[in-house]
């Protein structure tokens, strides 16, 4: 009994994939619903499983093909015959003899393909030599390595400690081999070597997008041809926040067993700012705007494979710990590869840090269809005036990039002057002011 492997369902809109690696080879034994071929859709990657116990019988779609809704795969057969891989033979033990030689070595037997074995690494398989008297012999004391920065002149000497440089990888061409001035600028002058990648690869390196690559490098082009993007900015002081995270860490881990990070304070401000502003909790569809009375907030996460943008659903329902817990699950999946397609459907709303990589300021692009995005960046310590002083805060500068068709500025400008007045006075978000 033969069954078909056949490419699934693989989510709404999503028509094909392709065939990213085969798990198992033909003639391979496979369990009932283990995975034995790997898919990459323009979303995500994911595993089709075999249908039934057997043997992989027959591939019919190559790794890099591309493969529609249906399509055949392979064949898992019941009665098929599995490759059997003979069981390794027990060596027996190598016999070694002893020859007589320059060096002292002790050799292996001609026929078995083994490496030498010397004396200093097997001095107990050897017998003692009878002790043989002979006129003393002194060794001679060992050259003393001379320290070669004692030699140098003192603008050598200040070139090489300001510079870090290792002068024992210098060749000097003054008297006895000591290295001079000259010596030292002809190194500096020297071209530095080819890149490891280039003596690797050659001077280009063509290699095709992936699926998933070519979907975001797709969908960012809309976005910029679709909509009137525009960019605000603002800053925020991030000093209460930081010291009550200080506060309240550990009584917090103690009872959710989650950190309490940055991210749910920001969730929590953003949906406030969507209530308020719900143009920019819309889409448009067509001719009319949708506006979602549900607060969905997509997050970026960079992978191995390229960005994602998973949804943390119902966010407005979700207390901090939640919020926190669930960003964790869900970033830990994106990274793992296992994030499903309703994983990334549904957002409302979309936000990008950029600062876990050290961006100061970007203006970030929009997550079609979602009509707002916002940026958020690293924190530095910058002075600021305060009560009239200057005084040092750390800072984080934010960005608001949004559909200029629907959303106007007012509203933008408004809506993150919200989100920073949040942000600031975090205790107005468990106040729900």
């Amino acid at each position: 009994m033969s069954e078909k492997i056949v490419v699934p369902v693989l989510g709404e809109s999503i028509t094909e994939a392709t065939v990213a690696k085969w798990l198992k080879k033909t003639g391979d034994a496979v369990e009932a619903d283990e995975p034995i071929v790997e898919l990459e859709t323009d979303k995500v990657n994911l595993e089709v499983p075999s249908p039934i116990t057997g043997v992989l019988t027959e591939i019919n779609s190559q790794d890099g093909s591309t493969v529609e809704v249906g399509a055949l795969l392979g064949s898992v057969s019941e009665n098929g015959s599995a490759k059997v891989i003979p069981a390794e033979k027990k060596e027996e033990p190598k016999q070694v003899k002893e020859t007589p030689s320059e060096n002292n070595v002790i050799q292996l037997d001609t026929n078995k393909k083994e490496p030498q074995i010397f004396e200093e690494e097997k001095q107990e398989t050897k017998k003692p030599k009878p002790l043989v008297l002979t006129e003393e012999v002194v060794p001679s004391p060992a050259p003393v390595r001379e320290n070669r920065n004692d030699t140098l002149s003192p603008a050598v000497r200040k070139i090489v400690t300001e510079n870090n440089i290792d002068i024992g990888l210098v060749q000097g061409s003054g008297k006895n081999g000591q290295v001079l001035k000259g010596d030292l600028i002809s190194l500096m002058g020297a071209n530095p070597k080819p890149s490891e990648r280039k003596i690797q690869y050659g001077q280009e390196e063509r290699i095709k997008m992936t699926r998933l690559r070519q979907t975001i490098a797709k969908r960012l082009k809309q976005a910029q041809e679709n909509a009137a993007l525009l960019t605000t900015f603002n800053e925020v002081d991030m000093a209460n926040i930081m010291e009550m995270r200080k506060e309240n860490q550990q009584d917090f881990q103690s009872r959710y067993a989650i950190k309490l990070g940055f991210m749910s304070f920001f969730v929590k401000a953003c949906v406030v700012a969507l209530k308020h502003f719900p143009a920019v909790n819309a889409e448009i569809d067509g001719d009319e705007i949708i506006y979602k009375n549900y607060y969905n907030i997509s997050f970026a996460v960079g992978t191995d494979k390229g960005l994602v943008v998973p949804v943390l659903r119902n966010a407005d329902e979700l207390s901090f710990a939640d919020i926190e817990k669930n960003i964790k699950d869900i970033s830990e999946k994106a990274r793992d590869g296992k994030l499903t397609i309703e994983d990334l459907q549904g957002g409302t709303f979309t936000i990008s840090n950029g600062g876990v990589y050290g961006s100061m300021l970007s203006t970030p692009i929009l997550n079609l269809p979602q009509s707002g995005v916002l940026g958020m960046h690293n924190i530095v310590e910058r002075p600021v005036v305060v009560d009239g002083e200057i005084k040092i805060r750390p800072i984080m500068y934010l960005a608001l990039s949004y559909d200029h068709r629907i959303i106007d500025g007012k509203e933008s400008v408004s809506f993150l002057k919200m989100i920073k007045e949040n942000l600031e006075d975090p205790r107005r978000l468990f106040l729900d002011i």
